[in-house]
């Protein structure tokens, strides 16, 4: 509830509240090196789970690797990687119930992926070709599954903050018993839309997880020229919200994280942030180059943090899994990566009158109009444009 006026404590002597009076410790379970801290006691993971969130820990790093080089060989126009952050991802999306709402932003193909999307509907968004469920309307990485319960990214940075908080308000209404959780960067929470569904979402009481990759750099904007304050998660408590700080890159502690956090939002209507803090080792994205801002030596130092060295460690410490099988199972994702890629690019592109469906039921006469002129003007310049974009006569 928000504080009465008159019921505020009284102080006679003038109090100036430092700015980084909260200092919220980071959660974690695995070390580094592959170990557990003594004394801890992990979640409840048995092995099928384990491997599969390790599969799919090694499935995003091929894709990454793979679609980067396509991007620079000119097969695809964009790229965007998740390289260092796998953890965060996967590692939520397992601690949820297939029904919860997921939003992403932009690097979070690891909970789609364990989620079920298909190596084939990845590749198929990646190439805008006839079979993406988007239509070749989105650029890549900008995936979306109604089936799988994961919300169409949008481009505009922080826009589905406040969109999460909407589509909690309703689960709230519907007693559903699900929530939804939000991804963001740090960077995003610098956007307006970042405190308005904050704030609206402690108002209501809705169920919704905020959850903030810290990955160190807003494009090329590091953390430390972004905020003078004590990262993301105090900002919840200015809002009257629960927080919670992670080790991004430690799985386990990812997972027990948006566990607790899906009660606290599920069963007491609590909106709960989570700050994951990692760190982004590849470049924003395939137009970036972050040797302008960024030594090798940091990057080589974070890279011995990075989160699959780590739970595979753990894995073969189990005796779930052998050095072998991991490796075995690392080839055959590049395998049926690059088998998928070379697929999807043999598929056509959308049909030019598609290009105007799902907008409206009925297609507005300005829309007709609109695709009739874009028709003609392919009719007129048909070099330009690829035979397979519509069958245009």
């Amino acid at each position: 509830m928000a504080k009465d006026p008159q019921k505020t404590a009284v102080t006679t002597e003038l109090q100036v509240i430092s700015g980084n009076a909260l200092d919220i410790p980071m959660y974690q379970l695995l070390k580094e090196d592959g170990t557990v801290h003594k004394g801890v006691k992990l979640p409840e993971i048995g092995k099928e789970l384990a491997l599969k969130m390790f599969s799919t820990m090694q499935f995003i790093r091929i894709l990454d690797e793979r679609m980067i080089a396509a991007q620079r060989q000119g097969r695809i126009s964009f790229y965007l990687s998740s390289l260092g952050e796998e953890a965060a991802a996967i590692g939520s999306a397992a601690a949820l119930k297939f029904e919860d709402m997921i939003m992403g932003q932009y690097r979070e193909q690891g909970a789609l992926a364990f989620r079920g999307f298909t190596i084939d509907q990845f590749m198929n968004q990646l190439f805008s070709n006839e079979l993406d469920l988007g239509k070749g309307r989105q650029m890549p990485v900008h995936y979306g599954c109604a089936d799988l319960n994961f919300m169409t990214i949008s481009s505009p940075l922080g826009t589905q903050i406040p969109q999460a908080t909407g589509y909690a308000y309703g689960q709230k209404q519907s007693g559903e018993k699900t929530c939804t959780l939000c991804y963001f960067g740090e960077g995003a929470a610098s956007e307006g839309d970042f405190h308005a569904g904050l704030n609206m979402a402690a108002v209501f009481k809705v169920p919704v997880i905020f959850f903030c990759r810290n990955n160190g750099y807003a494009i090329s904007t590091p953390a430390n020229e972004q905020f003078a304050g004590d990262g993301i998660a105090p900002r919840a408590v200015g809002y009257g919200m629960k927080a919670i700080r992670v080790d991004g890159n430690d799985i386990f502690a990812v997972y027990q994280a948006v566990q607790e956090a899906r009660r606290l939002a599920v069963e007491e209507n609590e909106p709960v942030l989570i700050e994951a803090m990692s760190y982004r080792m590849a470049g924003h994205s395939t137009s970036d180059d972050p040797s302008g801002y960024r030594s090798k030596e940091e990057e080589e130092a974070r890279r011995k943090r990075e989160p699959m060295i780590r739970f595979r460690n753990w894995l073969v410490k189990q005796g779930w899994i052998s050095e072998e099988e991991a490796d075995a199972q690392m080839q055959q994702h590049k395998e049926e990566v690059l088998a998928a890629l070379k697929r999807a690019e043999t598929v056509a592109a959308p049909h030019v009158d598609e290009i105007i469906v799902d907008v409206y039921d009925e297609p507005t006469q300005a829309l007709k109009d609109q695709l009739e002129a874009l028709k003609a003007h392919i009719r007129q310049y048909p070099d330009a444009y690829p035979a397979t974009s519509g069958g245009v006569k």
